[in-house]
């Protein structure tokens, strides 16, 4: 059983949020005080962990590792979800997924792997010990893995299946977290790709395709690479039934990623945001008709911490379409949780 108690005068449950001083993880923590959760800070690091909550007097931290079951066990007691923001989620996912299991509380994390989104996939959408103890497992609940997935859900609306989905994103910048650098050394080239309804993964000395791709403003035709390995990828294949799903990344932001003097996200003003600007669009095509959605914002790190939180805060109160472990696309409104989020601008299909 999960510890949540959402009855009328109780407080609202602690969450705890693993690998609490990285940079998203930062979002993360604003954003549940702001809500008026109860964070509890861990990591491995006990000095970056005590300066982290610095920041927020008050808050609670305790020092727990990845291979250290029992500190794993000890950082969760007493909360009700756990968000993983801790890299590289090969190492921290699983240990943490099977701490959360111990616990019965929900797990969610952050990962932008989309390696690692396979894996937790694979190992755990069949477990029964999840569907048991009546949780809520959700990887990917990030930029990369949620916002595609649930623009994608949105415009298939009420098509059962459609030929193809393809999700096209653009950034005008991309100073990588060093998070981001390592999953990237990890990933060695390899990428994740949906056709003839299987996910599959490319060596990494295949290069990857390039195309043009049209997106709506600012950013209008635009070059692209083509089979970006992202976690929309398999997110989208998990449960929207299509043939092909096809990724594009803009070619401008992969200047940044392979600059060796990158400093990392700069903040460009008092919320810690970035400048940056991305856009994400999905079209989803079944025979010649085609349906869009978009959605316009700044700064895919920080924009990752509304996407979590409101997801832990509407399992935390019973306002999912499933339990288990799932896709943002299978346990939310689409329609509802995007137009929750602080997005510059959204567009959905009509009708």
């Amino acid at each position: 059983m999960t510890r949540t108690d959402n009855r009328p005068g109780r407080a609202k449950p602690v969450v705890a949020v693993f690998g609490a001083y990285g940079h998203t993880a930062r979002f993360v923590t604003a954003e549940l005080l702001e809500r008026g959760w109860t964070p509890v800070l861990s990591g491995r690091d006990a000095a970056k962990l005590e300066a982290a909550a610095t920041a927020h007097p008050g808050v609670e931290w305790r020092v727990a590792s990845a291979d250290d079951q029992a500190s794993l066990d000890r950082a969760i007691a007493g909360a009700g979800a756990v968000i993983n923001c801790a890299g590289p989620f090969s190492d921290t996912a699983p240990p943490m997924i099977e701490a959360a299991l111990r616990a019965g509380i929900h797990y969610l994390d952050v990962t932008g792997e989309a390696l690692v989104a396979m894996g937790t996939f694979e190992t755990y959408r069949d477990d029964p010990r999840v569907k048991e103890a009546g949780i809520v497992v959700a990887p990917v609940m990030a930029f990369y893995g949620a916002l595609g997935d649930l623009l994608a859900t949105a415009a298939m609306g009420d098509w059962p299946a459609a030929d193809e989905i393809s999700i096209a994103v653009a950034l005008d910048s991309w100073h990588p977290t060093r998070g981001t650098l390592l999953a990237g050394e990890r990933r060695a080239g390899r990428r994740v790709v949906f056709a003839d309804h299987h996910l599959r993964v490319l060596a990494g000395d295949e290069p990857p395709p390039r195309s043009t791709w049209t997106f709506p403003d600012p950013f209008g035709p635009q070059e692209v690479v083509g089979q970006f390995s992202t976690t929309d990828v398999v997110t989208v294949s998990q449960h929207l039934d299509t043939a092909r799903i096809d990724a594009y990344l803009n070619l401008t932001p992969l200047k940044d990623l392979g600059d060796p003097e990158t400093k990392g996200p700069q903040a460009a003003g008092p919320d810690g945001r970035s400048a940056q600007v991305f856009l994400v669009e999905v079209v989803v095509r079944r025979g010649y008709e085609h349906r869009r959605a978009a959605a316009l914002g700044r700064d895919i790190y920080a924009v990752t911490a509304p996407i979590v939180v409101e997801a832990t805060e509407r399992i935390l109160t019973g306002r999912v379409r499933a339990t288990g472990t799932a896709t943002a696309g299978e346990l939310l409104d689409p329609e509802n949780f995007l137009r929750s989020l602080p997005l510059d601008d959204l567009m959905l299909p009509t009708g």
